[in-house]
């Protein structure tokens, strides 16, 4: 069970949140930035969420102390603000993600699962889906007993999209993360190794590799 540091200086809602998230993960509370950097020192915090407005350290000084440690935790920061300022700042801190109160828990849950899947993909370098593993180390894809070895633009592009599935990537958004900003690569490149990899994987129930016509392209794990 991930272990979720709340932070937040509103006792009412601090237990709320509490309330809400313990039969899905470990929950530890505090009521300030100062207190919460505490808790995170003693380790094995898997994210946390975080209020933005707190007497003494506020949230972005609190990320700005956990990033400042070298950590990579994921956080999601609270807000009764929507402005854009305020969001740019707390990315640049290093925030993971945003959200506007009054908190939708359900939304929040979501959000949590989200990054803490993305988190766990980053320090394993593995994405598993069903009996299928795909391994970064090797740039290997496999189920069962078979084994895939794929290229590296082929696998950096399906690793790519299974780090996100349901989120599309325009055609410019994968010539940039996969080939880099200054290749001469175009879109025919992608559309090509986009074909390439579901000609490779055209029979696994798993997941499958959708068009959005016009804009690019998603990965969606079927259920």
């Amino acid at each position: 069970m991930a272990k979720i540091l709340i932070v937040e200086d509103d006792a009412n809602l601090r237990m709320l949140m509490t309330l809400r998230l313990k039969s899905k993960y470990d929950i530890v509370s505090c009521a300030d930035g100062a207190a919460a950097l505490e808790k995170y020192e003693e380790g094995g915090i898997d994210l946390i969420v975080t209020d933005l407005m707190m007497p003494g350290m506020d949230g972005y000084a609190l990320v700005e102390n956990i990033r400042s440690l070298g950590h990579n935790t994921p956080v999601i920061m609270l807000t009764a603000k929507d402005g854009i300022n305020d969001k740019g700042r707390g990315f640049a801190v290093g925030t993971d993600d945003y959200m506007t109160k009054p908190v939708n828990f359900e939304e929040l849950v979501w959000r949590i699962d989200a990054l803490l899947r993305r988190s766990k993909i980053a320090n394993e370098g593995k994405i598993a889906i069903g009996d299928v593993v795909v391994d970064k180390q090797s740039f290997t894809v496999t189920r069962g007993d078979e084994v895939f070895e794929l290229p590296t633009k082929e696998f950096q592009l399906l690793y790519l999209l299974l780090s996100y599935p349901g989120k599309i990537f325009t055609k410019e958004n994968i010539l940039d993360s996969v080939w880099g900003y200054s290749s001469e690569s175009d879109e025919y490149t992608v559309r090509t190794h986009i074909n390439r990899l579901r000609n490779k994987f055209e029979c696994f129930p798993e997941f499958e590799i959708v068009t959005i016509r016009g804009v690019g392209y998603k990965a969606v794990i079927k259920k």
